[in-house]
């Protein structure tokens, strides 16, 4: 039984990037763009960075990024939101891809 979880959980570490890289970003980032158009030049650089990472479909590196773009920068609140919701979507797109991954991995297991 630990070989079949350990075979598993192998299996979703490779399936997640190869669903990841298969089809372009459904995250929206256009709110979070034109949140940061007047934002101070390195912050906008940052959320650039961001939100190239997102079109890339390297979310964890977009995660991070936004985090570190709201714990340093003094933004307004409707900077924090944008922030906020972009994160959220980004969750539910890996939560969306992780759940895929686990079904099709679940129907290629022998029964």
């Amino acid at each position: 039984m630990k070989r079949f979880t350990a075979l598993l959980v192998g299996l979703l570490v490779i399936a997640i990037p190869l669903v990841a890289c298969s089809k372009k970003s459904s995250v929206d980032t256009s709110n979070l763009e034109s949140s940061f158009k007047s934002a101070e030049p390195a912050t906008q650089s940052d959320v650039d960075k961001a939100v190239s990472s997102i079109k890339a479909g390297n979310y964890s590196d977009a995660i991070t990024q936004l985090q570190s773009v709201a714990k340093k920068a003094k933004l307004t609140p409707e900077q924090q939101q944008a922030i906020k919701d972009t994160i959220a979507s980004i969750q539910k797109q890996m939560a969306g891809m992780a759940n895929k991954a686990a079904g099709d991995l679940q129907k290629s297991l022998p029964k």
